[in-house]
């Protein structure tokens, strides 16, 4: 079974699919990996390294990709690389398949080629570990973001995020208790920050309570505590999935006009069109723009700024889904532990996932997620 893991070209983007312990992990199991040169550049893994680790390299896209019977990258290819993409063989990255890429799917049913998503595998408990963890990297990173964006040569409010003795600290309001939510509460807390969490899921809230030993203000997310909550925040964070129509923009422009001068909205969820109105998709060479004299931060691919954490943390969670297809791939009646088969969108020319319904109007046969 040969592994092939392209370079990533979509803007920005400086994570790679797999560390070198990875390929070495997988080369140990029985696997040949061929990476494209260059692919791990960003995240500071050399070609050497992956030599070392036993990988080939190859020199274009198209080695990579046509000698491999699994191709990986992390960002949902571009019109070139599906259309290189061998029929019949395994595909696995992000999808983002809710973002108009219809064309991307006929192909993928064209050719009969198995698709993985990464955000769509899950276990049968409905747990998703790559979008987790990734949501919990994105977490992390807008604490940082959030100190970096209130300092003065920034244009912020000039608020140290943990205040001083005397000095209050820095109050960020975060809306949603999930794993993005949750990861940036606690990061916040650790630099010293005023935490006030927001959910509409009582138990998650009550979780949060005890999780944090009431060192946050948990508060249910009703609408006036919605708008009190902008009024107040140095800092909003917007740390929810985007489900239905009623989550898209729950933050609106008028919310925000109320904010204080110089305060900073940081949108996680802008990866699936934002839960705030003003808020608009940025890149990571281009990060933020001022709206209403508010500093908004909307990157889609933030884990991508940690490039060699997030990179690793991928191959730490990919790892057993890919060792589940060794040494023959994928059968489509075989469970697997992990279940890779609950994250597989087309299998031999057939819509597989209730996503490419509920986008699409596709009908599709759906795979049982495995027990």
């Amino acid at each position: 079974m040969v592994i092939g893991i392209l370079k990533e070209r979509f803007e920005d983007e400086q994570r790679v699919a797999l560390s070198p312990f990875g390929v070495e992990s997988l080369v140990q199991s029985g696997a040949q990996v061929i990476i494209e040169s260059g692919a791990g550049n960003h995240a500071r893994f050399s070609d050497e390294q992956y030599q070392k680790a036993g990988a080939d390299i190859a020199y274009s896209p198209e080695e990579a990709a046509g000698r491999g019977d699994i191709v990986l990258k992390v960002m949902p290819p571009l019109k070139n690389e599906w259309e290189m993409l061998p029929d019949g063989k395994i595909f696995m990255s992000f999808q983002l398949l809710g973002m108009g890429r219809k064309q991307f799917v006929d192909h993928l049913l064209e050719k009969k080629i198995t698709s993985v998503a990464f955000e769509l595998l899950r276990t049968s408990q409905d747990y998703y570990p790559v979008q987790v963890l990734m949501s919990e990297v994105s977490g992390q990173v807008a604490a940082q973001i959030a100190g970096r964006y209130l300092r003065s040569d920034h244009g912020g409010r000039g608020v140290l995020l943990g205040g001083l003795g005397g000095i209050a600290p820095a109050a960020v309001v975060i809306l949603g208790a999930g794993a993005s939510g949750m990861a940036a509460a606690q990061a916040i807390l650790g630099l010293g920050g005023q935490v006030i969490l927001l959910d509409n899921n009582l138990e998650r809230l009550r979780h949060a309570d005890q999780y944090f030993n009431k060192r946050i203000t948990t508060v249910m997310a009703t609408p006036e505590n919605l708008r009190r909550g902008c009024r107040i925040a140095d800092v909003f964070i917007g740390a929810i999935s985007i489900n239905d129509a009623e989550s898209h923009h729950l933050i609106t422009e008028d919310m925000v006009k109320t904010m204080k001068p110089g305060a900073v909205v940081i949108d996680i969820s802008i990866n699936q069109g934002g839960c705030v109105e003003t808020s608009r998709p940025t890149t990571i060479k281009d990060p933020v723009f001022e709206k209403h004299g508010v500093i908004h931060y909307c990157v889609p691919n933030m884990p991508s700024v940690v490039a060699r954490t997030s990179t690793y943390a991928l191959t730490n969670v990919l790892l057993p889904y890919l060792k589940a297809l060794l040494p023959d791939g994928f059968d489509a009646e075989k469970e697997t532990t992990p279940c890779v088969r609950c994250g597989v969108v087309t299998w031999d020319g057939k819509p597989t996932h209730q996503i490419l319904q509920d986008v699409y109007g596709m009908d599709f046969d759906p795979f049982d997620c495995c027990e």
